[in-house]
């Protein structure tokens, strides 16, 4: 099958400073722009020699309109269109460009119809299934590089170990620093078979923060022994045994430097980044346009050249292009600007003459995959087992909060015991009865309580609180730190709500499967 990001090559024309600078720029694209901003895009790529773009769905869903400013328009055709704008955006080019987007969990994290695979946290309940990861990554890069994408920004590296964290959480393998590791290590490999860019993020880590830095500067006050020991610990390793590029996120450290955050400090980029660790990898920027360090700099043009003075090579997400390279132009030597440049080209240089061998698509294989992890990840949170049988082997009552989901676990488990499946709302519930509650999270993201109504978690709460129940939980572990759990709760983490991760938790519930997952973090509240 045809590798759309092998049809360009570099010109060996030496370009012009400003040209070189203009390489170093990575603007948003949006598949859901109108033919005016398309064509405004066209023609920045076009006269400011725009090195890279990076694609999402809509200027509604970008970074700092955070959860639902704007409607999100659903796009049937968002495919297609990535496909066209590709292409026109390639054609408007001067030198190709190099091609990225955020494919933590695959091209439907920003595109509709897409194949969807899961959560990093989901993966991170995988005990000894590494290969599954890899073939994971794979999957992934060969859909990029047949959509013609040839950098996906990811994966995520940050050790998840504070609970109250609002942007990382489900997109971390976990809180523990070989786990996260090990399964990076996997993830990456199996996207460098794809022939597809990486960039590991969020430098210097921001797994340990209860801010979100799209919309504020979270602030990290670790020693450099501590960082070393945790934070920094999996990108030093991933460093060593090399990695295509390094993202660094908004984040304040203030140990190492008290008065720039992560994105313009010199001491966290060219000292610790560059020296102490070795890195001499292309650095991008976390998007310029997130609040952590955008409201910070008014002056259009002046993030991004603190940003480049700093050490960073990509400036993504700028939206003051042509600004961010005349202050470049003015401030920066030529040397440096060089130094830069290189890096792009040669990281441009392997996108474009690198083999990638892809074969046709089988979702049937997607399938299969996703069925697998599901039957690996799939765990159990006991605290009193022996009920769990009692409540199998009862009278039941199959209750089911579904969020507006589609819950065909709720329908098997009615055609296998006779207990008819309601919705909370419409239960009536006898004194002695217990119950199999299914629960579908509006959201994913622990913003206003993962999306769950006041009144469906005071139904939840009472249920757990007076009745044997047994929980089959479809989305963020995390949300169960606010379900009000007793010690004696009794949870099965499904972690997803795909057709295949409900056919194996029916299978787990039948007692056809048992549960070979391991919870991948530290819950605040509930610890069976």
């Amino acid at each position: 099958m045809t590798d759309i990001s092998k049809t360009y090559s570099l010109p060996k024309a030496e370009l012009t400073l400003r040209q070189k600078v203009g390489q170093l720029f990575m603007p948003a694209v949006f598949i859901n722009d109108t033919e005016e901003e398309v064509q405004q895009m066209e023609q920045l790529i076009k006269e400011q020699c725009v090195g890279s773009i990076c694609f999402f769905h809509s200027r509604a869903s970008a970074a700092t309109n955070f959860e639902g400013k704007k409607k999100v328009v659903h796009n049937e055709q968002s495919y297609d269109r990535l496909l066209e704008l590709i292409g026109r955006y390639q054609k408007a080019a001067s030198v190709p460009l190099l091609i990225a987007i955020d494919a933590e969990w695959g091209l439907a994290m920003r595109i509709e119809n897409t194949p969807q695979f899961p959560y990093a946290i989901t993966l991170g309940a995988l005990t000894d299934k590494n290969n599954l990861i890899q073939q994971v990554g794979e999957a992934i890069g060969d859909d990029c590089r047949r959509a013609g994408i040839q950098w996906n920004l990811a994966p995520v590296v940050d050790i998840n170990n504070n609970p109250e964290n609002p942007v990382i959480g489900y997109r971390s393998f976990g809180d523990d620093r070989d786990s996260v590791l090990e399964k990076t290590e996997a993830f990456l490999k199996g996207m460098t078979n794809s022939g597809t860019l990486n960039s590991i993020k969020h430098f210097p880590g921001h797994g340990d923060t209860a801010t979100d830095s799209h919309l504020g500067l979270p602030v990290i006050d670790k020693s450099m022994e501590e960082l070393m020991e945790n934070e920094l610990y999996p990108f030093k390793k991933l460093i060593a045994s090399g990695v295509d590029s390094v993202m660094v996120g908004h984040l304040l450290l203030p140990q190492l430097d008290a008065d720039n955050p992560s994105t313009t400090s010199s001491k966290i980029i060219s000292g610790l980044l560059r020296k102490k660790l070795g890195f001499d990898g292309v650095v991008i920027s976390d998007a310029l346009n997130m609040h952590a360090v955008s409201k910070k700099f008014p002056q259009k043009g002046s993030l991004e050249e603190a940003a480049f003075t700093a050490g960073m090579d990509v400036l993504c997400f700028s939206e003051n292009v042509a600004e961010g390279i005349d202050e470049i132009m003015t401030n920066a030597s030529k040397d440096r600007i060089q130094e830069s440049f290189d890096r792009v080209r040669a990281l441009k240089h392997k996108a474009f003459s690198q083999e990638s061998h892809l074969n046709q698509v089988n979702p049937d294989d997607y399938s299969q995959l996703n069925r697998k992890i599901a039957e690996q990840s799939i765990t159990e949170l006991f605290g009193d087992a022996p009920t769990v049988e009692k409540i199998k082997s009862s009278d039941f009552l199959n209750i089911s909060v579904n969020s507006g989901k589609k819950n065909s676990f709720s329908k098997q488990v009615s055609s296998y015991s006779g207990a008819k499946g309601v919705d909370l709302d419409a239960a009536l519930i006898s004194d002695n009865q217990s119950i199999v509650l299914s629960i579908f999270a509006p959201a994913v993201k622990p913003k206003d309580l993962f999306g769950f109504d006041d009144k469906t978690l005071a139904s939840i709460h009472r249920l757990i609180s007076e009745k044997n129940t047994l929980i089959y939980l479809f989305g963020n572990p995390y949300i169960l730190d606010i379900l009000k759990l007793q010690p004696n709760s009794n949870v099965v983490l499904v972690y997803q709500d795909f057709p295949e991760f409900q056919a194996v938790a029916f299978e787990h519930f039948s007692g056809n499967i048992k549960a070979k997952g391991k919870l991948p973090i530290q819950l605040k509240t509930f610890q069976p």
